[in-house]
């Protein structure tokens, strides 16, 4: 009798184990961005949105993210990370959220970059503030902010 229950126990456990293995998703979305300042930025929106984890290269541009489907879904994690400022796969940020980014994290949002970098080219990709090698955004006095690291 003690072995039934035992087993019977160890087979909910089971049924409840394989329900969440099973929820558990992994993906790769293209999200613009340029420094470590990005990468915080952008990890940090993602888990807002409910990723359990996140975590995006510098140098190829990919968000990868584990979530669990039950809970929420690429499309609410892209939406948080475009209200940070960052352009993703599938959603833009808005030029506001954009001109909020610190001068080294704003990337050149030209469609050229956009497709190389596998995001979608912004509507209207006037953003980028450096000519030169030197900032002409206003406030930014000529300072070198855009020098990629």
């Amino acid at each position: 009798m003690k072995t039934l229950k035992i087993v019977s126990l160890l087979s909910l456990f089971m049924s409840f184990a394989a329900v969440s293995i099973a929820q558990t998703k992994t993906e790769s979305i293209p999200v613009s961005g340029n420094c470590n300042m990005c990468k915080s930025n952008i990890e940090k929106a993602a888990k807002k949105a409910g990723a359990t984890t996140a975590s995006w290269n510098k140098d190829s541009k990919v968000l990868t993210i584990k979530y669990n489907s039950s809970t929420t879904n690429t499309a609410k994690i892209q939406q948080s990370v475009a209200d940070a400022g960052y352009d993703t796969r599938d959603i833009k940020t808005t030029d506001a959220a954009y001109n909020k980014l610190h001068a080294c994290c704003q990337y050149d949002r030209s469609p050229e970059a956009a497709s190389a970098a596998g995001v979608k080219p912004a509507e209207d990709s006037k953003m980028d503030c450096c000519k030169d090698g030197k900032c002409s955004k206003p406030g930014h006095n000529g300072k070198d902010c855009c020098k990629k690291s």
